[in-house]
């Protein structure tokens, strides 16, 4: 009898273990895949320097690179992708097809998520600068000009401004647990040069 219990006891320890590790498998590959993402699509944004077209940061990517975005001094550094797509803000921030491009006169807007790439724009003041290079080699200086919370059923971004501007958009509270919810946090930016 003794023998079972010790056998049992060890059975469940095992279990236990492997759904912990389990667990903090399911915890990490959120994080993991936007960090791979993000290194395979610098790659991509090099080749896309390079002249050229539509450069998929892997074979079966349905997005490439558009722009590269710096923040707080350098710190953040993230490779914007074309559409905003869910699939595509699995990998990282993206560029929505109706507003303009950075640099272009309208309002550019970039979402991403909250919990990942984004996670930096809850600490961001108004007079912060942000950086953004388009895919020709151009940099553009923006300064963040707002930081707002909007209820997305009951407003909309302008995209037809008469200034260079940049919204970069994602889902509020930060830390809230569900996802989904109607509350935009929008970091608002004017071009400088």
């Amino acid at each position: 009898m003794f023998a079972k219990l010790k056998k049992l006891s060890r059975l469940l320890v095992a279990c236990l273990l492997c759904l912990g590790f389990w667990q903090l498998g399911q915890g990490a590959y959120i994080p993991a895949k936007a960090w791979l993402a993000q290194e395979l699509m610098q790659r991509a944004w090099m080749r896309t320097g390079s002249g050229e077209v539509r450069a998929t940061p892997w074979p079966w990517a349905d997005t490439w690179p558009v722009a590269r975005m710096t923040a707080r001094s350098g710190e953040v550094d993230l490779i914007v992708l074309a559409g905003a797509s869910g699939r595509t803000l699995a990998f990282g921030p993206g560029h929505m097809s109706i507003s303009a491009m950075p640099g272009e006169v309208g309002n550019a807007v970039i979402a991403g998520h909250r919990d990942t790439h984004f996670q930096f724009l809850k600490d961001v003041q108004p007079g912060e600068l942000l950086k953004v290079e388009s895919s020709k080699g151009m940099w553009h200086l923006y300064k963040v000009v707002g930081v707002d919370v909007v209820d997305s059923r009951k407003g909309s971004l302008l995209l037809d401004t008469e200034a260079a501007m940049l919204s970069l958009v994602t889902c509020y509270p930060f830390d809230a647990r569900e996802t989904g919810g109607p509350l935009r946090y929008v970091v608002t930016a004017r071009m400088l040069y």
